[in-house]
Formats: structure tokens, sequence, C-alpha cells
């Protein structure tokens, strides 16, 4: 199937505090306007250090939280439901404690792995989000959707094996003391659900993440640089941090 490839702009910001706010600014109008002529909105949320400017200086917008209904695009299978390295922990830490939501469907961490992807799609639906907020992983990826990822996946979550990049991150991010620690399997929300939003706000701060900012403009679109499918939607807005500015 062929899609249309989009340019990618990069808007660059001095500060991870700088880039946080622009980000926050590209989304607050598209979920105050769902929230005006639907009476809420529906928001995708990714978990990562990479989104902690953003998510506070969305807090700290003009929205009625109360009507917005969150989700969130993957979680790891294997952690204690209550360890603080579970992405729907740190959202409720991150986020969660700024604002209140109207809901915020977590994953299902403690289910039969296949049984709680099944169920997450029921809980997402077909609807598309308003806005889904995400960041780049340093190989690329777009949730856990490591490449080779499917950029048509038929399924709208689904478990996966996490390979040997994504787990060393999580370790030099400071979230796991070795590699052995990083579960081996997650749940993510895959591509083409993720990209089924009336916009996408993506934030990429620091210097290990300018390889993947730059592969996700200038690679030809295709599951071996996930970052490209960012170009298959009409309405991306890609902010990094001085560190990240690939130009």
């Amino acid at each position: 199937m062929t899609t249309p490839d989009h340019p990618l702009t990069v808007h660059a910001h001095p500060t991870l505090d700088e880039m946080g706010a622009a980000a926050a600014r590209a989304a607050a109008p598209v979920l105050r306007d769902a929230i005006s002529r639907r009476g809420g909105a529906r928001l995708m949320l990714a978990a990562a250090p990479s989104q902690s400017a953003t998510l506070h200086a969305l807090a700290a917008e003009d929205i009625d939280f109360s009507a917005i209904d969150c989700f969130h695009m993957d979680d790891y299978i294997g952690l204690a439901p209550d360890a603080s390295q579970g992405f729907g922990n740190w959202l409720e830490h991150e986020l969660f404690r700024r604002v209140t939501p109207r809901s915020f469907h977590r994953i299902d961490v403690t289910a039969d792995p296949e049984q709680a992807a099944s169920s997450y799609r029921e809980t997402m639906g077909d609807e598309p989000f308003d806005v889904t907020l995400c960041g780049l992983g340093v190989n690329g990826h777009l949730a856990f959707n490591d490449p080779p990822a499917d950029l048509e996946d038929p399924l709208t979550a689904r478990v996966v094996e996490l390979d040997l990049v994504s787990r060393q991150q999580q370790v030099d991010e400071g979230h796991f003391s070795s590699v052995d620690e990083v579960p081996a399997h997650a749940i993510t929300v895959t591509i083409p659900r993720l990209l089924h939003a009336r916009r996408i706000v993506v934030s990429v701060p620091t210097a290990v993440k300018r390889q993947a900012v730059h592969d996700a403009v200038h690679q030809p679109v295709s599951g071996e640089h996930p970052g490209t499918a960012l170009r298959t939607h009409p309405d991306v807005h890609l902010f990094v941090d001085q560190e990240a500015d690939p130009r």
C-alpha cells in the first residue's frame, strides 16, 4: 500500500523546558477544541524521561483534564504491578499527580499478556485519538515497535519481544542497573493505531536521540526506521532540544 510521504519539520529549541513548552502549545488547542465540540478528548501518552518537560508544560496549560480520557502506548511484561519502572506508574507520578483526567486506561500488566493486549485493543476502540504524544527511541522505535516494525500492523496492540538496543536504553536512562533486569517482553500499541490521531506531537531531547531524529526525517519510509512512519501523517509536530537537533 502506498502512503503519502509528508515533509517532517524539526522545531528546535535551546533548552529542554522550552522544547516541552512548545510541544505542549501544539497539543493544547487540539484538546481544547475536542472538549468544546464533543465534550471530551482522547489523549495517547508515551512514558519516558523524554516526555517529562512536555507533560509538565501540558499540565500547566488551561485545559479541562476532567474531560480527557487518557491512554498509554506500552508497558512491560513481568514487573511487579507497583514497580516504578512500569510505564503506567510513571505516568501516574509525572502527570496524574498534577492533573486528574476523566479516565486513565492502563494496560493491565497483571493479566495474561495476550489477554491484556486483546483487552487493550477493545479499550481503545476505533475512535481516533485527538492527540498522540510520543517520542523516538534510540533505535527509532515508536512505542515499543522496534525495527523492523510493521507499519501496517493489522492489530492495534500486541505482545512484542524487545530488542537489545531498547533494553539497553532503559539502563542508560537509569531505570535499571543492568540489561538482565529489563523485561524482555512488553505490550505495545502498534504504529497504525498510534498514528490514528488528529495530531501527533513528538518530543525528542538529548544528543543520544540525534541520529533517530535524522533518520525519521531523511530515511525512506519503512519499518527499518520506525520513526519514518510519522511522515505518513499530515499533522505531525516534531520538537527537539539543541542537543537532538540533527541539522
